[in-house]
Formats: C-alpha cells, structure tokens, sequence
C-alpha cells in the first residue's frame, strides 16, 4: 500500500487512496498502526482520498483511530498533493469534498516546496460562552464549530494549562463526541497565540480548524481584530472572517511517499 505523508506547520498526515483502503477489514487499528510515532510511519491522522475531476472525496481518521469531520490543515495537504500531481497554476481551486461540507481552496503560490493556499472554511456554528467545571474549577470557555467541535480558553497560554485544562476539556461531558481545545491569548489586536489539544491525537504543533475557532472566540469576545494571524508552535496562519465566512489561509508541504510492508 502506498501512502504520501504530508504536513502543514508540523501538523502532518498520512494520504492513502481510497481503492487501495477498500480491501482493509480494520480501518480504525489500521490508522492507529500507520500513525504511531515508533511502530508505523507516523502522523496525527490518517486521510483517505478519492480523486475526483480537480478535486476530491475524503474521510479523516485521527491517530487513535477515531473519525473526524474535517481538518484544515488536512485538507491543505491533499490540496497540495493534488496540485503537486496535476501541476496546477497558482489561482487555481481545488474543491475537497469532507463530512463537513466541500470546502474550497485556492492555490495562491508555490515556493521552495510548500504550497500556499487560502480555504473557504465556511461560517462557525453554535458560539456560545459558557462556564464549565473542570475538576472543580469553572473555567469560561467559547464553544462552538467549524465544521468539527472547538472549545477556545482565553486567557494565559502554557503547556502546564494545556495538559490540566486542555487534556481534560477534550472528554469533558459537556462533549460527548469530544472536542478539540484551544487555549487562546490576544497579544495584540493582529494576533493571536494558541496551543492545542487535538481531539484523538492530543498536543498538535497546529490546527487549521482550532486556529479558526481561536480566531472566532477572540474576535467575538476578545477585541481582536478580523483579519488576524493566529500563531502556534508550528508557525503562523491567516484567519480572516467576514459575511462570506471564514478564510484560513497558510502551506502544506509533501515529505515522501511511502509502502506500507506490514501484513
């Protein structure tokens, strides 16, 4: 079985074709076999894809082998994949069909390996704030989605808070199907400094859906501003938000393709 591993700000990704998936009797204990970090290839999720015109079908599974909706950076790296394989011309759109809804990415440029696109992520869902306890603290949080379920903290960013707060909001009960959390701090109007407890995965170095959620939470309640760079520990992405929905705009970058030789 071939597999292309792809990243985007060191969130990365394991590619399979969706013909060469069918014939897998476990797709769940197969994504965690290829994801682990020492045992297979590794990645924080595994995304089976089907071509189709210029764009494309596909189904996320993150590394614990559960499913997912959609994935921002997910879906930059097929998008780049594709535009390696059919040498696609900067403007042009790549259409990725997820659970979530198509979304719509534009390749803005290509330069020293990466591809830069910008992605119609649609409009969020369901912002609320709300106060919840965790392990008897309330903690004020923004809930909401972006086509998968989000839980901002604003506030003071640390890998300590991450670790309680973070790991412990991702299978909260508030959350029956879990959540991915972001903690959030507006350093400035422009900018906006995140970590994040990927659902399935645990700490990512980014997110293209949590860096939207973060960018929503702090424009609804923290003064930022609505085109803002969001910065995780992988690098920096745009996240714009007007009446049309939001824009997540950053690169993807192809690292190898691989054969997977396990029975």
């Amino acid at each position: 079985m071939k597999l292309i591993k792809a990243h985007a700000f060191g969130n990365d990704f394991l590619l399979v074709d969706a013909y060469d998936f069918s014939g897998i009797s476990d797709p769940l204990a197969f994504a965690r076999d290829v994801c682990d970090r020492h045992r297979g290839i590794g990645a924080d999720g595994l995304m089976v894809y089907e071509l189709r015109g210029a764009g494309a079908w596909m189904q996320l599974f993150n590394a614990d082998g559960s499913r997912s909706e959609v994935s921002g950076n997910g879906v930059r790296c097929l998008a780049a994949w594709i535009a390696s394989t059919h040498k696609l011309e900067d403007g042009t759109f790549v259409d990725i069909e997820t659970d979530a809804g198509v979304k719509s990415l534009e390749l803005l440029g290509y330069s020293s390996g990466r591809y830069t696109f910008c992605a119609a992520m649609g409009q969020p869902e369901q912002v609320n704030q709300e106060v919840i306890d965790v392990a008897g603290h309330a903690i004020t949080a923004v809930t909401l989605r972006v086509g998968n379920p989000q839980c901002v903290v604003l506030g003071e960013v640390t890998d300590e808070r991450l670790h309680t707060i973070g790991s412990a909001l991702a299978v909260h009960p508030r959350f029956p199907e879990g959540t991915n959390v972001e903690l959030a701090a507006v350093e400035t109007p422009n900018r906006v400094r995140i970590l994040i407890w990927e659902r399935g995965v645990g700490p990512t170095e980014s997110s293209g859906t949590g860096s939207c959620a973060a960018a929503v939470a702090a424009i609804s309640f923290g003064n930022a501003a609505r085109d803002v760079e969001i910065v995780a520990p992988g690098g920096a992405q745009r996240v714009e938000w007007d009446e049309d929905g939001l824009f997540l705009t950053g690169w993807a970058e192809i690292v190898a393709q691989c054969e997977w030789l396990k029975p």
